[in-house]
This record gives C-alpha cells, sequence and structure tokens, in this order.
C-alpha cells in the first residue's frame, strides 16, 4: 500500500479532509501533519491522528514564516515513529519547504509533490519580496515530481509565466467528493426548490469567506431590491478581513449568517434552501481570484442553484463555455440589479435545467478519480511519470 506524508499549512481547513479522504479512497495509507488555524482538525478527521506542528494566525505571514522555521528544527522529533513514505505531499509553499525537510530525513529519494490550490499575491508582485518568494518557490520545486492544483489559469497565467515549476501537472479541479452516492440521487443533485409567490430569491454565499468587496455589493444591492432579494452566509469568515463582520451582517436587513456546515454532508441541505450560488471573489481581484475555480462553483451547481460569477474570471470563462450560470460584466449595484432584475420562475426554470443536462463528473469526484490519483502517486515512486495533466477531482 502506497504510504503518503501528508504536510498541510491548515488541519482546520475542510479541503484537507477531501483530500485525506480522496487519498485513501484510492488504496493510500495516509499520515497528516501541519499546523493549525483553529483548536481542533477539520470535521472527519481524527483528532489524534494528524502530527501537530504548531499554530499559525490567517493574515500573518511573518510568523508563519517563523513557524515554519520552528518545525523545521523539529521535523524529526515530530515525525520521529512513523514509517519511511513513498511519496511525500507539501500542500502550499510553506509546507513545500517541510517536505524537502522530511525528505532528507527519510533518505533523500523519494518524490515530492507539490500541492498549490491558491497562489499568494506576495509572490505576484514586482518589488524584492516577491521576486525574492518566487525565486525560493522555484528553488524548492525544482526537484518536485508532480504539481497538483485545482485551476488550468493557475498552470497558465502564474506557473508557465513566471517559470516557477517545470514538472508534470495534475489538475485536481475542486469537485464534491461522493464516495458513496446517497439514496435519491440520480442525476444531479437535489435541486434548489422555486421561490413561492411574494417571497425573495435568496443568494447563498458559502465557503471561505473572505471578501469585503463581495459583502459590500450583496449588502447594497439587497438594500436596493427591497427585499426582493436576500443572501445567506455559511462558512468560515476571514475575520481579518472585515472591520466587524457579525456586526456588519447583523445590521443588514437582508442579509444573515448562518455559521459552519459540514461539507459534503450537509451541501445538499443548504444548497437546497437558495437559488444561486454566488461564485465571485474579489480577495486578490485580477490575480488568484480571477484565476481560481471555488468549491462553491461545483458544490452549487451539483445541487441545483444557479451559479454567478465574473464574466473576465476562469469561473466565468467554465461556465460561458458550458452555457450556463451568470456573468456579472462588472462588480456593481447597477450590474448586479441588471443581471437579476429580470429573473422569473420560468427562466430560472431553464437555467437550473441547462445545469442538469451537464455529465454528473463536472462537478463529482468518485472512486475512480481517488484511484487515479493514487495511481499517478504510484507511478512516480516508479520513475515513470507521464506528462499532461491529470483530469480528476
Amino acid at each position: 500500500m502506497l504510504h503518503v506524508l501528508y504536510l498541510v499549512h491548515d488541519l482546520s481547513d475542510p479541503a484537507v479532509r477531501r483530500r485525506v479522504d480522496m487519498l485513501q479512497a484510492g488504496g493510500a495509507n495516509v499520515t497528516l501533519a501541519g499546523f493549525r488555524r483553529a483548536d481542533k482538525p477539520a470535521d472527519g478527521l481524527d483528532a489524534s491522528s494528524p502530527i501537530d506542528l504548531g499554530q499559525t494566525h490567517d493574515g500573518k505571514f511573518a510568523q508563519r514564516l517563523g513557524a515554519v522555521g520552528k518545525a523545521a528544527l523539529v521535523l524529526g522529533a515530530r515525525l520521529r515513529g512513523v514509517r519511511r513514505p513513498d511519496v511525500i505531499i507539501g500542500r502550499n509553499l510553506e509546507m513545500l519547504a517541510l517536505a524537502r525537510r522530511a525528505r532528507s530525513m527519510f533518505g533523500g529519494d523519494m518524490p515530492v509533490v507539490y500541492e498549490c490550490l491558491d497562489i499568494h499575491r506576495l509572490l505576484l508582485g514586482n518589488g524584492g519580496v516577491s521576486r525574492a518568494m518566487r525565486a525560493a518557490e522555484r528553488m524548492l520545486g525544482g526537484e518536485a515530481s508532480l504539481l497538483m492544483t485545482s485551476s488550468p489559469a493557475f498552470v497558465r497565467d502564474y506557473f508557465q509565466r513566471f517559470s516557477q515549476i517545470d514538472a508534470p501537472v495534475a489538475l485536481l479541479q475542486n469537485k464534491v467528493l461522493e464516495l458513496h452516492r446517497r439514496p435519491g440521487t440520480a442525476g444531479n443533485g437535489a435541486a434548489a426548490a422555486l421561490p413561492v409567490p411574494g417571497e425573495p430569491w435568496v443568494i447563498g454565499w458559502f465557503g471561505a469567506l473572505r471578501c469585503r468587496k463581495s459583502l459590500e455589493l450583496l449588502a447594497a444591492f439587497t438594500r436596493q431590491a427591497e427585499g426582493r432579494f436576500k443572501v445567506v452566509l455559511r462558512g468560515r469568515p476571514a475575520y481579518t478581513e472585515f472591520a466587524d463582520f457579525d456586526g456588519f451582517v447583523a445590521a443588514e436587513p437582508h442579509m444573515r449568517f448562518e455559521g459552519a456546515y459540514r461539507n459534503p454532508e450537509d451541501l445538499a441541505a443548504i444548497y437546497g434552501e437558495v437559488h444561486f450560488a454566488w461564485a465571485i471573489d474579489f480577495f486578490e481581484e485580477g490575480l488568484n481570484s480571477s484565476w481560481l475555480l471555488p468549491n462553491r462553483l461545483y458544490e452549487g451547481c451539483l445541487h441545483g442553484a444557479v451559479p454567478i460569477a465574473m464574466a473576465d474570471t476562469e469561473t466565468g470563462r467554465f461556465l460561458a463555455e458550458r452555457h450556463m450560470g451568470l456573468r456579472l460584466e462588472e462588480p456593481s449595484v447597477e450590474a448586479l440589479a441588471t443581471l437579476l432584475g429580470a429573473i422569473d420562475v420560468e427562466s430560472f426554470g431553464a437555467m437550473r435545467d441547462r445545469i442538469a443536462t451537464e455529465d454528473r463528473g463536472t462537478w463529482v469526484c468518485d472512486q475512480r478519480d481517488c484511484l487515479a490519483l493514487v495511481e499517478r502517486l504510484k507511478g512516480l515512486t516508479a520513475r515513470i511519470e507521464p506528462a499532461g495533466m491529470l483530469q480528476t477531482a
């Protein structure tokens, strides 16, 4: 059985659980180690199994660098007793540094995989810090056997443009992991209910809530719409990005925050309560936010919520190629009102029906994808890694 040492930057990130589940479903044994930004790992991870490398804080880059340095000094002790891995995966740049350190401790000849699902803004500037960061990434990734990333735009607009990593690419989109098909989910997932006459249309913004511009735009739009639309927020707010997230939402008459949810257990229920999925993020506008394909795109479409995306982003292009969803031309209340103003039950039903005709594999990662990923990793150990992208979850 393939043994994977998986080094992660945030044990509380639900996406970590999804990747661990995927590797295990594909037949791999996983040793998980990483930093924590919450008091406990993500739901579904055995709290006793991850190896704790210390705590880091969201938005505090210098503190994270210090934590990585300290972890490098004690990594041998933390990994004492761990069986020699066949493959080491480092999730994000700081964990790639620790992956290289771990490889040297275990003998220095097993493949290292770089998993990069976001491009931090510090990597993208023209100043000395950004150039140094890119140089560090090129150095650390110079011996990577595989680059795992979630959007073709990351490869096209960053890794190829800046000549960062010369390695084969596995494209692992942020699809919903579905290992056991639930009864009653023929075709795509349960569709959102049509609105009752006189009740508002509901926009759901779920997941990592870090975009102040989205919050302000949705608040202004729902106020102007005078109750015809409302917004439900769920997930993990990045409180460092808002002056007062809870106070702001509480003061909005057509907006409410419903807290965290379990992924994938709660997805059908929470998306079944909304009509539209907000798939827009201005957090790193023109950069990472324009390149990513977010979890909420796949989750919403699987469960019948019509996605709303910016037209000039990778998400907008994804939807345009499939002739589905709604694409906003500019981030203004006026443009959003024009986009949504003429929505009625008939037009909404047509948009939802178009999503339902899409192959389920567009939104879902299943057992076959898990097996394919683990086979790809096994190929690295045999030094027979093929070129090209693996199209899976």
